[in-house]
């Protein structure tokens, strides 16, 4: 069971009047609405945002003598979780009714899951199961504003199977699946006088994957994937239809998209040299037909809230490659060091065009030094356990994969950050207190990140400082 609750602001400055202050806020290096006096206060534009969880999960076991005499196993796995999702969004209103929500949105989730795990004394491991999603979203209508999502019911049934064999030094790996989505949406028309549209809609979705991994040494492996898949269009691809607060922009769904048809191979390598260097490189590509993605229309529109740039669901022909390489060098039991680097690269093949939304290639390197011995705190039996201290260097490069005209601004410059952590268990007879300090962008570098659309309007976060605690018993 678990409850989370927050209360997030939304950037004043990307909320502006009229198209003219709006081109400006995309070339402004202060937001508009930027005082000079700091303050926690969180006025509208803002979100109030509540998940509560409750999971039940349990398994059954099925030893039979023959099990027992090959350290085999078979079990039933069985998992159910509800959720309830409450979100309320706040504008800046006339007439005192900013805090009258602008959407104002319930949504209870239902998850199950079954699956049956057999293993077999010759290597050989079966797994088949079933699972089951209902969702259903819905709106108040007391808002006096359209909802930017329909209300509607989303029901989504599968099921999978997974067959792996191993061979001396060959590891086999073969599964497939198979999801049927029913899609049953309330909408309102676009288009005046409004009108109640339903939508019925029917999707099957199939994915299969063969995997083989060979072992070229004891500590050498190498491995190959392919992949085959289908996704159907999501409830926002299709039917969005107004202002996103969140990311100050106007979404528009597309009720013509298709299904996306997929096509993934993956390479690695990975290892051990000597117990003190580990690596794992991986390449990818993939091919999809019909990709879904978010497209920047360049223009702007201007309704009653305000001005705001304006984003339609498209469809193209795509490929996505890219190469990942991970490493960590072992100094000695207390110190290490990890590293990683990403490459990644998007084409729309319709086009000709680079794809957007693709993530900057970065680098990343962390130093860790940990006590090996537990501490004793004063007279107390309590002792400080897994005593960690992380530095960590990102730095993320500037993404240089797009044309000007693809954008409302150009991709931002490439920057990078350094981060701190520190964090240590307090170990009584039957308590475990885990704590931690965490320090992100410690030196409080200006930058933005291409991914946040936030981007549009102001820098990203400076230093922030995180306290967490965990107590097991």
């Amino acid at each position: 069971m678990s409850s989370f609750n927050t209360e997030l602001g939304v950037l004043r400055g990307s909320h502006i009047g009229n198209l003219t202050d709006l081109e400006n806020a995309f070339e402004r290096e202060t937001p508009f609405f930027t005082e000079d006096n700091f303050s926690y206060k969180i006025d509208a534009p803002k979100q109030t945002v509540s998940h509560h969880l409750v999971k039940i999960h349990s398994k059954k076991y099925f030893d039979s003598k023959k099990d027992r005499e090959n350290n085999t196993e078979q079990f039933l796995d069985f998992t159910f979780a509800t959720q309830i999702n409450l979100r309320k969004e706040f504008d800046v209103r006339r007439s005192g009714r900013s805090e009258i929500p602008a959407l104002n949105l319930k949504q209870y989730s239902y998850f199950t899951e079954i699956k049956y795990q057999k293993e077999f004394e010759n290597n050989l491991i079966f797994k088949v199961g079933a699972q089951s999603t209902i969702t259903d979203n819905t709106n108040d209508p007391n808002t006096g504003i359209l909802p930017l999502i329909p209300d509607y019911l989303n029901y989504e049934t599968g099921v999978f199977g997974v067959l792996t064999k191993k061979i001396n030094r060959w590891f086999f790996e073969t599964g497939f699946r198979y999801q049927n989505t029913v899609q049953n949406a309330v909408t309102i028309s676009k288009t005046l006088p409004r009108k109640i549209i339903r939508f019925d809609n029917n999707f099957n979705n199939y994915g299969s994957s063969l995997g083989i991994n060979y072992e070229l040494s004891e500590h050498i492996q190498i491995s190959y994937n392919i992949g085959l898949a289908t996704r159907n269009p999501a409830v926002n691809e299709l039917f969005s239809n107004g202002l996103h607060q969140g990311v100050s922009g106007i979404e528009e769904g597309n009720l013509n998209l298709n299904t996306e048809k997929s096509i993934k191979n993956t390479f690695s390598l990975s290892g051990k040299i000597k117990q003190k260097l580990s690596f794992e490189t991986l390449i990818y590509h993939q091919n999809i037909a019909d990709y879904i993605y978010l497209n920047p229309e360049n223009k702007v529109r201007l309704t009653i809230r305000g001005a705001f740039p304006l984003f339609k669901y498209k469809q193209t022909d795509a490929q996505i490659y890219g190469l990942d390489i991970s490493t960590r060098y072992q100094f000695s039991k207390s110190l290490d060091l990890k590293a990683s680097y990403s490459f990644i690269k998007g084409d729309d093949l319709n086009n000709d065009l680079p794809l957007i939304n693709m993530p900057s290639n970065n680098l990343q390197a962390t130093f860790r030094y940990q006590i090996q011995k537990p501490i004793s705190i004063g007279t107390t039996r309590r002792k400080l356990t897994n005593t960690q201290f992380e530095i960590t260097n990102h730095y993320v490069f500037r993404q240089n994969d797009l044309l000007a005209e693809q954008d409302f601004t150009l991709p931002p410059a490439a920057y990078n950050l350094i981060g701190l952590r520190v964090s240590t268990n307090i170990q009584g007879q039957k308590t475990q207190l885990r704590m931690f300090a965490k320090a992100d962008n410690l030196l409080n570098v200006e930058y933005r990140n291409y991914l946040n659309r936030q981007r549009y309007f102001a820098d990203d976060m400076g230093i922030n400082i995180i306290l967490g605690l965990k107590m097991e018993f």
